[in-house]
C-alpha cells in the first residue's frame, strides 16, 4: 500500500512538472511571436524608408550614399532577437529619419512629390504598428517573467533553463511619435 502512495505522488509530481513546462513553453512562444511581429513591421518600415532614400538620390548624391550606408546596417528581427537588438534597429531608423529631414529641408519640392507622400504615410503607419507591437511584447514578457519568477513554477523554469525576457524601452525624451514631416 505504501509503495502505491509513493508511485502516485511521483506520478502527480511528474504530471505537474510536465504541465508547468508546457505552460512556460507556451508563454515563451508568445514572447517569440510578439518579437517576430515587431521584426516584420520594422522590415516594412525599413522598406518605406529605403523608398524615401531612393527618392532623394536625384536631389543629393552625398546624402543618398550616407543614408544607404546606414540602411546597409539593418538586421532582421526574429522571435529569438533581444530587446537590445530591436532598440539598435530603432536607433538606425532614427538616423535615417534625421538624414531625410535634412534633405527635405534643403529641397522642399521633394516634399511635394507624390511618391514621398505615399512613403511618408507608410512610414507613419508602420511606426504606429511597431509601437503597438512593442506594447504587446512587453505585456507578454511581463506575464512570462512573472511565471518564471513565482514559486513553484520558478523551480521548473530553472530546471529547464527558462530565462527572463528583457523589456523594450521607450526613451524618456521620445514620448511622441517621431515625425519626418516638416
Amino acid at each position: 500500500m505504501g509503495i502505491i502512495i509513493v508511485i502516485a505522488v511521483i506520478a502527480l509530481l511528474v504530471l505537474w512538472v510536465i504541465s508547468v513546462q508546457r505552460k512556460l513553453v507556451n508563454e515563451d512562444e508568445l514572447c517569440q511571436n510578439a518579437m517576430s511581429t515587431i521584426g516584420v513591421q520594422q522590415e516594412s518600415r525599413w522598406d518605406a524608408l529605403t523608398g524615401m532614400v531612393e527618392l532623394i538620390k536625384s536631389y543629393n548624391e552625398h546624402e543618398y550614399n550616407t543614408l544607404r550606408d546606414v540602411i546597409a546596417q539593418r538586421r532582421p528581427i526574429s522571435g529569438s532577437s533581444t530587446a537590445e537588438e530591436v532598440e539598435a534597429q530603432e536607433g538606425l531608423m532614427g538616423q535615417v529619419a534625421a538624414g531625410l529631414n535634412v534633405v527635405i529641408e534643403k529641397y522642399p519640392e521633394l516634399k511635394a512629390n507624390e511618391n514621398y507622400a505615399k512613403a511618408m504615410d507608410a512610414v507613419d503607419k508602420y511606426t504606429n504598428m511597431v509601437r503597438t507591437s512593442k506594447m504587446v511584447y512587453n505585456d507578454t514578457a511581463t506575464k512570462y517573467n512573472k511565471l518564471i519568477r513565482q514559486i513553484p513554477d520558478s523551480i521548473v523554469a530553472s530546471l529547464f533553463g527558462f530565462k527572463n525576457r528583457d523589456y523594450l524601452k521607450t526613451e524618456e525624451k521620445k514620448t511622441e511619435m517621431p515625425s519626418l514631416k516638416i
